[in-house]
Order: C-alpha cells, then sequence, then structure tokens
C-alpha cells in the first residue's frame, strides 16, 4: 500500500477537517435539545423498518404509508397490553411496599429482621432526606411535591407541559417521515458527495450499516433474553416486584456493564422485603448476586455467542476503555454506540494505518 507524501497543502486540509469536525461537535451539542426528537425519530426507524419492510413485502401491501401505519399500531398495542397486564399489579405492589416503608421509619416496625449495620445506616439517614415526611403523604407524588417543591413547580409547569408534548409529536411525525421516505433517503444521501469520494463514502456506510444492525439488532436480542432470565430469577426467589426489577436489569443491560446499576433498586427490595416478611436480609442479597452471577454465565456462554457471533471481537480492557470515552463525550448516546464505532475505528486503523485488509476480519468473523 502506497504511503502519500504528507506536504504543505495536505497539512492544512487535514487542519481544516479538523476543524470542521470541532466546530460539528460543539454545534450539535449546542443544538441537542432540538436534535433530540430527530435522533430518536431515526433510531427508532432505524429498528422498525425491517417490520415496515415485513408488511409492505411480504404481506404485499402496495402502498408504504399503510405499511408504517400497521407497524406503528403493532408496536403501541403491544406496549399498551404490556401496560394493562403488568402496571396494575406492580402499582398494587408499589403502595404495599410504600406502607412498610412507612411503618419502619414511623414506628421501627420490623426493624429486628434487618442487620443492625442497615437498620442504623437507615435510621441516621431517614431524617436528612425526609423519607417519613415524603412516604406521609396519600401517594408519591404528593410527598415529592413537599421534598423538592422548585424541581415539582417546574415539572409541572405550562411552558415544560408543552414542550413535552410537542416534543413528542415531532418525534411521531419524524418516526412517520422517515419511515415513509426510508428507501429514498438510504439511496439518495450519496448525492450530497462528491463523485470523487462516493466510492469511500458507500463503503463506509455499508460498514458502519454492518456493525451498527448487527450490533443493536443482536444487543436487543441480549436485552430480552436477560428480561425473561433476570424475572424467573427474581420469581423464583420470591423477591418483590420480580417483574418490574427483571425487566428493567434487562433493559439497562443494552448497554454493557451498566445491569450492575440494578443492585440498587434490588438493595432497596431487599431491606423492605426483609421488613415485610421476616426474611434474612444477607440471604436475600446472596440471593440477587447468585442470579446475577448465573444470568451472566448463561449469557457469556451460550445467549451472547449465539446471537452476536462474533460480530464485535473487542477485549474487555478496550470495551471498558470505550465505554468511558465515548459515555464521557456523548453521554448516554456514546454508551449506546460505543462498541460499534470503537470496532469501525480499528477496522479502519488496520486498513490504512497498518495495511490489513479489512477482508481479513470479516473472513474471520464467518
Amino acid at each position: 500500500m502506497l504511503k502519500k507524501e504528507i506536504n504543505f497543502d495536505r497539512f492544512v486540509r487535514g487542519l481544516i477537517f479538523v476543524a470542521v469536525v470541532t466546530a460539528l461537535y460543539f454545534l450539535v451539542t449546542y443544538l441537542s435539545p432540538v436534535l433530540i426528537p430527530f435522533v430518536v425519530a431515526w433510531a427508532l426507524a432505524y429498528m422498525l423498518y425491517p417490520l415496515v419492510s415485513f408488511f409492505q413485502y411480504k404481506c404485499h401491501l402496495r402502498y408504504r404509508l399503510p405499511s408504517v401505519i400497521l407497524t406503528l399500531v403493532v408496536v403501541f398495542g403491544a406496549i399498551g397490553l404490556l401496560v394493562y397486564l403488568f402496571v396494575p399489579q406492580f402499582v398494587s405492589e408499589l403502595m404495599h411496599l410504600k406502607d412498610v416503608a412507612i411503618a419502619y421509619v414511623s414506628g421501627g416496625a420490623g426493624a429486628d429482621s434487618l442487620p443492625k449495620v442497615v437498620s442504623r445506616f437507615l435510621q441516621e439517614h431517614s431524617d436528612k432526606l425526609q423519607i417519613e415526611k415524603i412516604l406521609g403523604e396519600k401517594d408519591v407524588m404528593s410527598g415529592l411535591k413537599i421534598a423538592v417543591p422548585k424541581a415539582w413547580s417546574l415539572l409541572l409547569s405550562t411552558a415544560n407541559v408543552i414542550v413535552s408534548v410537542l416534543s413528542s409529536l415531532i418525534a411521531l411525525l419524524y418516526l412517520v417521515f422517515f419511515l415513509c421516505d426510508y428507501d429514498r433517503v438510504q439511496k439518495g444521501w450519496i448525492r450530497f458527495v462528491p463523485k470523487s469520494n462516493r466510492d469511500f463514502a458507500r463503503k463506509v456506510m455499508a460498514d458502519i450499516d454492518a456493525g451498527m444492525s448487527g450490533y443493536f439488532r443482536g444487543q436487543a436480542l441480549v436485552a430480552l433474553a436477560n428480561c425473561v432470565l433476570f424475572s424467573i430469577g427474581f420469581l423464583i426467589l420470591r423477591f418483590p416486584m420480580p417483574i418490574a426489577l427483571g425487566v428493567f436489569i434487562g433493559i439497562i443491560s443494552f448497554v454493557p456493564y451498566v445491569q450492575l446499576l440494578g443492585f440498587v433498586p434490588a438493595t432497596l427490595l431487599a431491606i423492605l422485603c426483609s421488613v415485610d416478611t421476616g426474611r434474612n436480609f444477607w440471604m436475600l442479597m446472596l440471593g440477587v448476586i447468585a442470579v446475577y452471577c448465573v444470568v451472566q454465565v448463561l449469557q457469556d456462554s451460550l445467549i451472547t455467542p449465539h446471537i452476536m457471533g462474533k460480530i464485535l471481537g473487542l477485549r474487555p480492557a478496550v470495551v471498558l476503555l470505550s465505554l468511558t470515552v465515548w459515555g464521557y463525550l456523548l453521554g448516554i448516546i456514546g454508551l449506546i454506540i460505543a462498541l460499534p464505532l470503537t470496532q469501525l475505528l480499528i477496522s479502519y486503523y488496520r486498513y490504512y494505518i497498518v495495511g490489513d485488509p479489512l477482508d481479513s476480519d470479516h473472513e474471520k468473523q464467518k
């Protein structure tokens, strides 16, 4: 592979390119509140397009708009069904646990079943956090009004409500437009690229599409499997709100290693369960750790290899570094796109700097 000589003209062009990229970064950061509905709609359209394509081509619908409408009906119908089935039970359990928390904070009911260290910590911090005052209200929302009046007034301000509704409607409109014009956008973006760079741009976009689609859809299936496994594990433990907790941990596991944050609500629920039923707190936490270990073993040995295959092939240290850097630069969006972008950058580094052909990596993955 011939290396091009770096002259003054090429150096200046490189500086201009870096300046443009930096300016774009700061511009996107500044406009991020406006761009969020656009980005969310684009991501949803990217994931829902296979379903739209199925309805249009496999079910032989003549026009794209009916396929888009049918897709949205199916998606929102599935979400509505899940809410109808699980939210009432979740609210009922939540109200019961709230009563348990009130009895414990106000009168120390069930404190004997908790370890002294945990009980002392809760008693010391309950006054600072105004937990009894919050839980003593008729509902949690009324308690929040007292605890955080500024945040509550801001949340209920007319302007905020209007902006939230408009943002949702705009995101929905973006989603409909993206799904209707998906093929046109997918094929027409190349016209905005100079003719001399179109072959390279097509190759880059093809690699990005292959990496992103494989990663996102594979990771979504892994997260769904984690939802089921964690829910089953907490049901076996007879844990409070097992399905809600399992679904929460499964959803956040879409981003690698973030599922460890599930220990926070699991610990709170273990405390309330111990106070309510008298079960040993440490045994409950040991059960939570066991569920995590079993699910992690199943995920690493069976689920991820079969679903993800060798799509990424990144070392654990590289994964952690990638999540840290991209998360710092782009926040939650950076955490989501960190691994496929890192894989793409490494592949192009090997191709353009080291000189290894890109095809060799693809052949190894097959």
